[in-house]
C-alpha cells in the first residue's frame, strides 16, 4: 500500500515544477518521505507571525487562500490550487511566516520535509532557481524574480535549433535557378538581350551546341562592353561575354557554393552535371539568390529589403522574419533586442515602400514632388514593440505650403499612403479596424494641422481626445523630414505646460484597466463573445504599463523615449527612489510582450487572446508574479496626480 501511495505522489509532483526539474530517482527518494495531510475548510495550515515549520507544501487536492491582515481587514493575497508550491520560508531562510495559510475548500496537502530537499537545492541549479526567483506562492522575492526570468526561462526551456542565426548553419542543400535563360555561341547581341527581357533577368549564359557553359552576359556587360563602347547590337556575343565561367557541381552544400562565389568574386555561379564547364549546363545562382536565402541573418534580411523593389519579394523577405522572432524569442534572446531588430525591419519595409510609391507618382506632381513629409509609425510600432504583424497605425505628416498648392499635396500625400499601405497590407501587416491609418485622409495633414489636432486633445481632454492621445502621442519618425517630426513633438509639450490639467485626466485615463489580480484561480478572462473564456494579455497586463510609463515620462518631459521598457528604465534613473518597482514594471513588460509573441506565433495570431489552461505552471505563475508591479505603478499615478480629487 505504501508503495501505491508514493507512485501516485510521484506521478502527481512530476508534472509540476519544480519536482518536474528531478531525476526519476531523486524524485521517488522525495516521494518516499512526504506527508498527505487532509485539511477542511478554514482550517489553517499556518499563521502570520508563527515558527516556520519543517517542511514545505504543495496542493495537491483543493484549494489553499494565503491571506494578510491590512488594516484589520483580511485581504486575500493569493489562492494556491493544483501543483502549487507555498510556505517555502522553512526552505529559504526559516523565518516566521508573514501570511496566513487557510484552506478554502477541503484540500489534500502534499508536506515535504525540508531536510530531504535542502540536499536538492545543493545539487540542481534548477530547483534552486526556481525557489531564488519567486515561483512559489506567496513569496516576498517577487522583485528578484522578475529580475532573473530571463535567466529562469533560459535554463528551463529548451532551446530553438531549427533556425539559424549564423550564416549558412541549419542549411545544407542549394537551391539553384533552372531552366537557364541561354544562347549559343554565334548568336549576336539583339537575341540574347530579347531573351533577357522576355525572361525578365539580368544574366544569360552562352553555351555551345552541347549546352556546355562558355561565358555569360550581364546587365554589366551590356553596359560597360557595349553601350560605352558604341558597338552594334548584332555585335556576336562572344565579342563581350565574360569567360571563362566558373562551375561547380549540382551536390555542393550552400557554404561551399557560397565559398566558392566569395573565392571567385563571383555575382553568378553556374551547375553542371558534373561540375566541369566541359559538361551540360543545369542551372544558376546570384548573389542575390543568397541574400534572399539567408533570412534569418538580420543584417542579411535588412540589406535585401534594401536591395528590394518588387511587392512580393519583399512580402517572401518579411515573411522569412518569423522563423527569426521564432529563434530570437525560443533562445531567450533579450526583448529590447530583439524588438529593436524587427523594428529596424519594419522600418526598412516601410522605407522601401515610399521609395516605390514616390518613383510611380512623383513624375505626376512635379510642383509638390520635393515637398517635405515625415511617415510617423503610432501605436506599438511607434513604441517600437511590434513583433508580430498585428493591425497598424500609423501617421503622415508634410509640410505647410501655399494656398495654390495645397489640392496637388493633399492628392499626392494621400497617393503615396495609399500605396504604402496596400505594400504593407500585402507584407502581411492588419489594417487598423479604426482606420487610424495614413491612407485616411484625416490622417495625412499638414503640420499645421497635426498641431491643431494635438491642441484640441490636450485642451479639450474628453474621453475621445485622451484615446486619440493614447495612441498618437507614441508617434515616431520612420522615413522622410525628421524635424517635421521634431516640431511636432515641441508643439505638444508646449501645449502640455499650457493646459496643466491634461496630465491629471491623461493619468485618471490611464487607469481605465486595472491589473488582474484578485483572480488568482483563474486569470481575469473575457466574459462573452468569439474570445470568451480566454485572459486578454493587451489589455489587461500591457496597456496598463505602457499608458503609465507614458503619463509619466510626458510629465517629465523626456523627449525621445517611446519604448515602454526604455521609458521605465529612464524613469529609474529620474526617480532613484522608484527605481526597483520602475525597473520591475519594465521586466514585467518585457515578459507580458515574450508570451504575446511566443502565443501568436503558436496560435498564427495576434497573440493577445490566451487561452490559459494552455499555460504550464511556470508559466501562470510567471505571469501572476508580472502582474504585481502594474498594481504599484498605479498606485503612483492616483497619489502624484491627485486622482482621488477627479470625478468620473
Amino acid at each position: 500500500m505504501a508503495n501505491v501511495i508514493v507512485n501516485r505522489v510521484i506521478d502527481f509532483l512530476k508534472n509540476f515544477p519544480p519536482f518536474s526539474f528531478l531525476s526519476a530517482e531523486l524524485l521517488a527518494q522525495v516521494a518516499q518521505e512526504v506527508d498527505l495531510v487532509y485539511y477542511e475548510k478554514g482550517e489553517f495550515l499556518f499563521q502570520k507571525g508563527e515558527p516556520a515549520k519543517s517542511y514545505f507544501f504543495v496542493v495537491k487536492e483543493g484549494a489553499i487562500k494565503l491571506t494578510d491582515h491590512i488594516d484589520e481587514k483580511e485581504e486575500t493575497v493569493e489562492i494556491c490550487d493544483e501543483g502549487d508550491v507555498f510556505g517555502v520560508l522553512a526552505l529559504l531562510g526559516k523565518r516566521p511566516y508573514i501570511l496566513d495559510a487557510i484552506a478554502d475548500e477541503p484540500s489534500l496537502i502534499i508536506a515535504v520535509p525540508v531536510g530531504i530537499f535542502e540536499k536538492v537545492l545543493e545539487e540542481n541549479n534548477k530547483v534552486s532557481l526556481y525557489f531564488a526567483s519567486g515561483f512559489a506562492s506567496g513569496q516576498v522575492v517577487v522583485r528578484s524574480g522578475l529580475s532573473q526570468t530571463q535567466k529562469v526561462r533560459a535554463l528551463f526551456g529548451g532551446k530553438a535549433n531549427h533556425y539559424g542565426l549564423m550564416l549558412f548553419s541549419g542549411q545544407t542543400s542549394i537551391q539553384y535557378s533552372h531552366p537557364v535563360i541561354h544562347c549559343h555561341t554565334g548568336n549576336n547581341i539583339a537575341e540574347a538581350v530579347e531573351k533577357m527581357s522576355r525572361g525578365k533577368v539580368g544574366s544569360i549564359i552562352i553555351v555551345d551546341e552541347n549546352k556546355h557553359p562558355r561565358g555569360i552576359i550581364t546587365d554589366k556587360d551590356l553596359r560597360n562592353r557595349l553601350i560605352a563602347q558604341n558597338l552594334p547590337y548584332d555585335t556576336p556575343v562572344e565579342k563581350i561575354m565574360s569567360h571563362p565561367v566558373v562551375t561547380a557541381g549540382k551536390d555542393l552544400e550552400f557554404s561551399q557554393v557560397y565559398l566558392n562565389m566569395v573565392k571567385h568574386r563571383l555575382h553568378h555561379l553556374v551547375f553542371t552535371e558534373d561540375g566541369s564547364a566541359d559538361s551540360p549546363l543545369l542551372g544558376i545562382i546570384s548573389d542575390h539568390d543568397i541574400l534572399l536565402s539567408q533570412g534569418n541573418s538580420p543584417a542579411v534580411l535588412i540589406k535585401a529589403l534594401q536591395e528590394s523593389h518588387d511587392i512580393h519579394e519583399l512580402a517572401k523577405l518579411r515573411n522569412q522574419a518569423e522563423g527569426m522572432l521564432r529563434y530570437f524569442l525560443e533562445n531567450e534572446l533579450a526583448i529590447d533586442f530583439i524588438a529593436g531588430i524587427l523594428t529596424e525591419i519594419n522600418d526598412t519595409l516601410i522605407r522601401q515602400a515610399i521609395a516605390m510609391a514616390r518613383a510611380r507618382h512623383e513624375a505626376n506632381f512635379p510642383e509638390v514632388r520635393d515637398m517635405q513629409f515625415c511617415f510617423l509609425a503610432l501605436g506599438s510600432e511607434g513604441r517600437g514593440e511590434q513583433l508580430l504583424r498585428t493591425d497598424l497605425d500609423n501617421a503622415i505628416v508634410y509640410e505647410d505650403v501655399s494656398e495654390e498648392l495645397k489640392e496637388k499635396a493633399q492628392d499626392y500625400m494621400h497617393l503615396l499612403a495609399r500605396d504604402v499601405m496596400d505594400i504593407l497590407f500585402a507584407c502581411g501587416f492588419l489594417s487598423c479596424p479604426a482606420e487610424m491609418m495614413a491612407n485616411n485622409p484625416r490622417w495625412c495633414q499638414p503640420l499645421s494641422q497635426w498641431k491643431d489636432y494635438f491642441s484640441q486633445w490636450i485642451r479639450e481632454p474628453d474621453p475621445q481626445s485622451l484615446m486619440m492621445a493614447t495612441i498618437f502621442f507614441d508617434f515616431r519618425a520612420v522615413s522622410g523630414k525628421q524635424a517635421l517630426a521634431e516640431a511636432l513633438t515641441q508643439h505638444v509639450y508646449e501645449a502640455i505646460s499650457q493646459g496643466k490639467l491634461f496630465l491629471n485626466f491623461f493619468a485618471k485615463n490611464a487607469l481605465l484597466n486595472p491589473p488582474p489580480l484578485g483572480f488568482f484561480r483563474n486569470f481575469m478572462v473575457e466574459k462573452s463573445g468569439k474570445h470568451a473564456e480566454k485572459f486578454d494579455i493587451k489589455l489587461r497586463a500591457m496597456m496598463p504599463l505602457a499608458d503609465a510609463a507614458r503619463v509619466l515620462i510626458l510629465s517629465h518631459q523626456v523627449v525621445g523615449i517611446n519604448n515602454t521598457f526604455k521609458r521605465y528604465e529612464k524613469l529609474a534613473e529620474l526617480e532613484p527612489q522608484q527605481a526597483a518597482l520602475y525597473r520591475d514594471a519594465g521586466k514585467a513588460y518585457e515578459i507580458f510582450m515574450r508570451i504575446r509573441a511566443l502565443e501568436g506565433l503558436s496560435t498564427d495570431s495576434s497573440g493577445r487572446f490566451i487561452q490559459p489552461d494552455s499555460l504550464s505552471k511556470l508559466q501562470r505563475q510567471l505571469l501572476k508574479n508580472a502582474f504585481f508591479p502594474i498594481d504599484e505603478i498605479q498606485k503612483i499615478l492616483k497619489v502624484r496626480f491627485q486622482l482621488d480629487y477627479f470625478g468620473n
